[in-house]
This record gives C-alpha cells, structure tokens and sequence, in this order.
C-alpha cells in the first residue's frame, strides 16, 4: 500500500469503529427491544406518554397502550428503549 494512502485508510477504520458501529449497535438493541414486547409491559414512548401495553396487533406495526387518560394505539416504533429501560429498572 503505498504510504500516502496510509493515513486516510486509517481515518476511515477509525471512522467506521467510532460513528457507525455503535450506531448500528444500538439499532440492533432497540430492534430487538420493539420485538420483545409483550402485554403488560410498562413503556414510555419517543413523546414522553407514559403507559401499559395491553395490546399487541399481529400483522401491524402498532400497540395499544393503556394510560391513566385512557388507551391510546401507538406505532411500536415510537416506544423509546432508553426511557422504558428506566421506567422498568426502578
């Protein structure tokens, strides 16, 4: 490899290994989080709504989730890992 190359080579491995990779392992994270949920399991969303989910439509990408308001459906994807974590660690 000739030695001019070198150092851009290396810029790129580091840019690989410090921007995507983690990014693409916390997609997997959550990815496997959302595939996990079941009825009964207390989330938080992207929006901050707090709640319980008491039902899962097969076929559809969306939950319902139980709050003191009421229940509301939701996109699963709108279910926040970080925050429901959280909620579910105390």
């Amino acid at each position: 490899m000739d030695s001019s190359l070198m150092p851009l080579t290396l810029m790129l491995i580091g840019f690989f290994f410090l921007m995507i990779y983690p990014q693409m392992r916390r997609q997997k994270k959550e990815k496997k989080f959302l595939s996990e949920l079941k009825v009964g399991t207390r989330v938080v969303t992207k929006s901050g709504l707090h709640g319980k989910i008491v039902e899962i439509k097969d076929g559809s990408e969306t939950c319902v989730i139980q709050t003191m308001a009421g229940k509301i459906r939701y996109e699963i994807s709108a279910i926040s890992l970080e925050m429901s974590k959280k909620l579910n660690k105390k």
